[in-house]
């Protein structure tokens, strides 16, 4: 029986400067993720956005690996999250199960799509606490929005807000490809099967749409406070050219009828 753990440690992971420096047998590797030999039976995954994954590692040595990945990592996150699934590799055939799944062998390629699909799903559990939290500033606007009947964000922080919500969205749009299957499970039949039974397991595909459409309701109200806001801009723009006016008339009256 082995034990998958993976960490969501960071935003991101420099792969490419890590390969360089970590000199670990590589069986398999691309621009976006590392999946590393240690031993017969020891693996470590690394994905570009921001997770590391390990199968039969234990505690000491998982959190060595981390302690040596942490230079290559952009803006690291306290807690991390993380997510266990256990292997069995005595099963006559795949048996999927709640947070474990059998496997006929303890094939590499099949522990890869095992840990593949643990790590997606640590990156769905990171992406939906940030757009939860995307969500849960937009309710406190719109409540403010419908008590006092002006928004209470403005300038500067309306900015970051934008800001943050537009980030998040790149993101996600950045590292879709997490949740395309592999290329190698087009031509396995056992596989293909595993892949897809993983989905169902994890809930990917449910997960994903349900944070979308919280980035929807999110871009949906951050468009009306743009509009607020443009109108609130130019209605005070257009009582500053009023004052302006009215002061020009008042001194062409007084420089004419008053000799000022």
């Amino acid at each position: 029986m082995y034990k998958v753990l993976a960490f969501q440690i960071a935003d991101s992971i420099d792969v490419k400067n890590f390969k360089a420096a970590f000199t670990g047998e590589i069986y398999h590797s691309d621009a976006d993720e590392l999946f590393y030999r240690i031993e017969a039976d020891k693996f470590i995954y690394i994905f570009r956005y921001g997770v590391v994954s390990f199968l039969n590692h234990n505690e000491v040595e998982s959190s060595a690996f981390l302690q040596l990945i942490t230079p290559f990592c952009r803006t690291l996150l306290t807690p991390r999250l993380s997510d266990e699934f256990v292997v069995e590799t005595d099963s006559a055939k795949f048996d999927f199960g709640f947070n474990k799944i059998g496997i006929p062998e303890s094939d590499p390629d099949m522990l890869r799509l095992i840990m593949l699909h643990v790590s997606q799903s640590v990156a769905l559990d990171h992406f939906e606490a940030q757009t939860s939290k995307l969500l849960t500033e937009t309710y406190h606007h719109t409540q403010v929005l419908e008590i006092k009947g002006t928004l209470d964000l403005r300038g500067v922080n309306l900015k970051r807000y934008i800001g943050r919500t537009l980030n998040l969205k790149n993101r996600i749009a950045e590292n879709l490809y997490i949740f395309d299957s592999p290329e190698e499970t087009w031509e396995n039949e056992n596989l293909n099967k595993l892949d897809l039974g993983l989905k169902k397991t994890f809930d990917l595909q449910a997960r994903f749409r349900n944070i979308e459409e919280r980035l929807s309701i999110v871009r949906e109200n951050l468009d009306l406070f743009k509009d607020l806001l443009q109108y609130r801009n130019s209605t005070t723009l257009e009582w500053i050219i009023i004052i302006l006016i009215t002061v020009e008339v008042v001194n062409l009256f007084l420089e004419k009828f008053m000799g000022i």
